[in-house]
């Protein structure tokens, strides 16, 4: 499934802010454009190759307009070498015909999730045809997807996309498998390495995050089975019991930590692209 090489180093994945955290609640969850190109520079010298973004309006909201996506893009690929990977999830509530808007931002990478699922209250809605339009676009646009299995049959639903549409730009496949989210796959080492077992021949790479208190037991099981890492605010909050994290860093800064003493050490942003057969989009 995977080669030698894919385990000898560790691709962090830092995902800073999500859409479902109010800035009112936590004031140091970066929002701002600002705060943004500071969480990547400081996360990028911390150990992490890939950075997730879901954007937020000038209210703090999340938001898919466009001005605000392409500035993200730009400036986070001027401030840093990160991998620069946008949600196409956006907030449960955004509709699918926006939510492929989002590679006009052109990203290196983007979030492709492999099914509808139960989120909290809400269903996060992805439809079969949305899927093979957002993935054929991506084919298009040479962005490199990254697919997200919040459940086991999401597994199943990439071993169809793969049948239907073939391999991605560059060839290779990378998946998150996203934990822990209430009403979806358990945070379990169990379920994890369930769906690990199940993952297609092609998959080259896989990642894994762990929701809340699921953090550092996934986080934990995906070095030891040779996978990579996921961390930070838009998954959990919380650095220690009753400890609210100050700033993303703190989660990738651990992460570097453990991956350096399982001697899988942080992949670079060069072993990254590499990794995921990223298209380089840097002006030089």
């Amino acid at each position: 499934m995977m080669s030698a090489s894919s385990a000898a180093g560790t691709l962090i994945t830092v995902a800073p802010t999500g859409a479902e955290t109010a800035k009112a609640d936590v004031p140091q969850l970066p929002t701002t454009l600002d705060e943004l190109v500071e969480t990547a520079r400081r996360c990028e010298a911390a150990g992490a190759g890939l950075i997730h973004i879901h954007v937020r309006d000038r209210e703090h909201r999340p938001t898919l307009d466009a001005a605000y996506l392409r500035d993200a893009v730009v400036a986070v690929r001027e401030a840093t070498d990160l991998v620069v990977q946008l949600s196409t999830g956006g907030s449960v509530h955004d509709p699918l015909e926006k939510r492929l808007t989002v590679l006009d931002a052109d990203p290196d990478s983007c979030s492709l999730t492999c099914g509808t699922t139960n989120f909290g209250d809400d269903v996060f809605l992805n439809p079969w045809g949305f899927m093979v339009d957002l993935y054929r676009l991506a084919q298009e646009r040479e962005v490199v997807p990254e697919f997200e299995l919040f459940e086991l049959g999401h597994v199943h639903a990439l071993r169809r996309l793969i049948d239907t549409c073939g391999l991605p730009f560059g060839g290779k496949v990378h998946v998150d498998f996203v934990t822990g989210v209430p009403g979806a796959m358990p945070g379990t080492v169990e379920a994890l390495l369930a769906g690990v077992a199940m993952l297609p021949a092609e998959v080259t790479s896989w990642s894994a995050t762990g929701i809340g208190r699921a953090h550092l037991p996934i986080l934990g099981a995906a070095l030891a089975a040779g996978g990579h890492l996921r961390v930070g605010m838009e998954d959990n909050l919380f650095v220690a019991r009753g400890q609210v994290a100050q700033h993303n860093v703190e989660f990738v800064e651990r992460a570097a930590t453990l991956a350096g003493l399982m001697q899988r050490p942080a992949l670079s942003t060069t072993q990254a692209r590499e990794l995921l057969g990223i298209k380089d989009r840097r002006a030089r």
